[in-house]
């Protein structure tokens, strides 16, 4: 798992980390297979993935950046929409058909802020979680996404999610239509092993503690 200590210049703004226990979550993950069971522990129905964030709140730009579930994400508050600056370390791999999912989680004692120039601590807790299976030739997993509907990041996850799964050889991505990105709702993403074998799974969970910033 890489990642580093960083000195931060935080002008005309705030850093805050909001942990994974933190109530009301920025967004949560589901992963299933659409039918009774999720693929993440404790591998009952609708369990939810809860990532917790580090959220730069500029007070002179009106503009939010997360660092959320391994992603770097922005958001203006004036208006609608998201952006993602970074990408999270999933892919598809169809000449083996493995799909693989790296699932961030960050903690900490307490919730913290930084304003002026901080330095950011950070590190990994115990080994990471890893979780193989096997996915039938003509079956789904399902990601359902859920947002915060006042930091509202889907968009760019939406664009992040066409961009990982689509046009892939042996993966088909359908969305329901119902479900708008940007509008505060859960958007449900449902993708079919459509080639030859089973599909592998990998799920890894890394949790990772801010000491302090």
């Amino acid at each position: 798992m890489p990642f580093k200590e960083t000195s931060l210049k935080i002008g005309g703004g705030s850093l805050t980390v909001y942990n994974s226990s933190f109530n009301t979550p920025s967004s949560t993950l589901q992963i299933n297979n659409g039918v009774v069971a999720s693929y993440l522990p404790p591998f009952s129905v609708n369990t939810n993935f809860t990532p917790g964030e580090l959220r730069y709140e500029s007070v002179s730009a009106q503009t939010d950046i997360s660092l959320q579930n391994g992603a770097v994400v922005m958001r203006p508050r004036v208006t609608s929409g998201s952006v993602m600056l970074a990408e999270p370390r999933w892919f598809y791999d169809s000449t083996t058909n493995t799909m693989v999912i790296n699932l961030i989680n960050i903690t900490s004692t307490e919730l913290m802020a930084k304003e002026g120039i901080g330095t950011v601590q950070m590190m990994l807790v115990g080994e990471p979680y890893y979780n193989e299976t096997f996915v039938p030739v003509n079956q789904n997993i399902i990601l359902i996404y859920t947002p915060d509907a006042t930091q509202d990041y889907s968009v760019a996850w939406d664009n992040y999610f066409k961009k990982t799964f689509t046009n892939q050889p042996g993966l088909t991505l359908t969305l329901t239509p119902s479900e708008i990105p940007g509008t505060g709702v859960p958007i449900t993403y449902t993708l079919k092993n459509t080639g030859s074998s089973d599909m592998a799974l990998v799920i890894k969970i890394f949790e990772v503690k801010i000491k302090s910033i």
